[in-house]
């Protein structure tokens, strides 16, 4: 196929673009950065792009994937940064619909979201049929960025993503050397369900949908065995072989990362219905047994 990807070069796409090339796709990368995507991928089949204005439409392609997005955790949330995040995602995202509304042969559209477009849920189990919120800054954010997809006149798939876990990158990478130096803990109450993936599991989704064209509409892209936010902290603290003792209020996150913190203390037990009925099937369903095969001695 003749894919089209935006957002390459971050955690999912460093993995995703390699996997891709060599199962002999060709890859058009979009980035605003070609000098690093350049060292990340050295591939001389690979080809890169710094702009969209050369494309009267998308007719070239047989997909496009758009991962691409300002990271969303790095930096407080003022009203500056917010717009940035909003226009990363959603202005981009309305270019690539409007190239591809604008060609008479459409190429399908697999488009980035988050699982914060559900809210806080308790224990309550999420599939893609369940409601979603509209009272915090992430479900709003991607309530826009999805509805902004779902404009393409094409087949669009909506790829509803929960914390994607490796140690190369994300929320486990900027974790671990809290665990290891002993100054980790539950946060809040910790009763709180995250939505987990592992990053192979993530891409294997990804390209199980890419190959599979009768697939369309929300998929939540989420481990069968969402798990408490304690349970996370006693699983990974056990895989380490190290302790994690100090929780930390949800008044001190509050104050520490403003309302970022919101992310960290929403509780959603999503589960990936729809994707299991495509017939995917998960290498790490199972937190104890994607963290063992992390950092158990090879």
């Amino acid at each position: 196929m003749n894919i089209l990807i935006t957002g390459g070069t971050g955690l999912i796409g460093q993995k995703l673009v390699p996997t891709l090339l060599q199962k002999r796709h060709q890859i058009v990368l979009f980035t605003r950065n070609k000098e690093k995507a350049k060292l990340l991928f050295p591939q001389k089949t690979l080809r890169f792009l710094t702009a969209l204005s050369s494309f009267k439409n998308l007719d070239e392609f047989d997909v496009v994937i758009n991962l691409a997005g300002e990271p969303i955790f790095e930096k407080r949330w003022s009203n500056a940064q917010k717009m940035k995040l909003f226009n990363s995602r959603v202005k981009l995202t309305q270019q690539l619909v409007n190239l591809i509304n604008a060609g008479s042969n459409p190429p399908r559209f697999l488009s980035g979201s988050a699982t914060g477009i559900y809210g806080d849920h308790s224990n309550q189990l999420l599939t893609e049929a369940s409601p979603i919120a509209h009272n915090t800054f992430t479900a709003q954010l991607c309530q826009a960025w999805e509805n902004t997809a779902l404009q393409a006149n094409t087949n669009v798939c909506i790829l509803r993503t929960g914390i994607v876990l490796s140690p190369n990158g994300g929320a486990l990478k900027k974790m671990l050397p809290l665990y290891r130096c002993h100054l980790a803990g539950y946060l809040g109450k910790g009763s709180q369900y995250w939505a987990w993936i592992a990053l192979e599991d993530m891409v294997r989704s990804i390209i199980f949908l890419l190959e599979q064209p009768k697939c369309h509409g929300i998929y939540n892209l989420v481990s069968p065995q969402s798990v408490t936010n304690q349970v996370f902290n006693q699983q990974l603290a056990q895989a380490l072989k190290t302790y994690a003792l100090f929780p930390i209020p949800a008044f001190v996150l509050k104050l520490i990362l403003g309302e970022r913190a919101n992310m960290l203390l929403e509780s959603q037990k999503v589960f990936p219905k729809r994707l299991l009925e495509a017939g995917f099937t998960f290498h790490y369903e199972d937190l104890t047994q994607y963290l063992t095969a992390l950092f158990s001695p090879k």
